[in-house]
């Protein structure tokens, strides 16, 4: 029941961010507001702190890399559902221009999956948070700021790093005991 509420959720969020349209790649498709786009970021940001330890507790039962393939081939499921309810299928045909740099996004999926069930046990729900949260904003800061993967250059300016080292402070706290 649980999963079927969280595919109609998804799917309902998917709708709703689009505006009617069946796909963000549509011509037409002119973009999401930012006010929109935060409230979502904000909403799934706050489902990502039940991940490392609902991934935990789900590897007591079947292991690490168990519980690392599970979440995985769950979600794999969940986005086939998306793409087929709500998206194009036929996009796939796109994977024909495949770029070595794309693994990056799988890699680092699987990779805080499996290493996120390892820590969370010594660090806490908190302490996983904050140090992901701290080195995925330095990380992105760099990848403005030289533009990888194709995104908008955004200057690295005296503001911006002055909040990564406000998080990494942030994150001394947190995971001291």
């Amino acid at each position: 029941m649980l999963l079927l509420a969280v595919v109609v959720l998804a799917i309902g969020l998917l709708f709703f961010a689009c505006g009617g349209r069946t796909s963000v790649l549509e011509p037409e498709w002119t973009g999401m507001d930012r006010i929109l786009a935060l409230v979502l970021t904000l909403a799934v940001g706050a489902l990502i702190a039940f991940q490392p330890p609902a991934n935990a507790a789900l590897a007591r039962h079947v292991g690490d890399l168990g519980a690392t393939f599970t979440s995985l081939l769950i979600a794999t499921a969940l986005a086939s559902i998306v793409l087929v309810v709500a998206g194009d299928p036929g996009e796939l045909r796109g994977l024909q221009a495949f770029s070595p740099e794309y693994l990056l996004g799988p890699i680092s999926g699987a990779a805080i999956i499996f290493v996120t069930i390892l820590t969370v046990g010594p660090l806490g729900a908190t302490g996983v948070a904050a140090a992901v949260v701290t080195t995925q904003l330095a990380a992105s800061a760099l990848i403005d700021h030289f533009a990888l993967l194709d995104v908008e250059r955004t200057e690295l300016s005296v503001v911006r790093l002055s909040g990564v080292a406000l998080l990494v402070i942030g994150t001394v706290l947190v995971t001291s005991r």
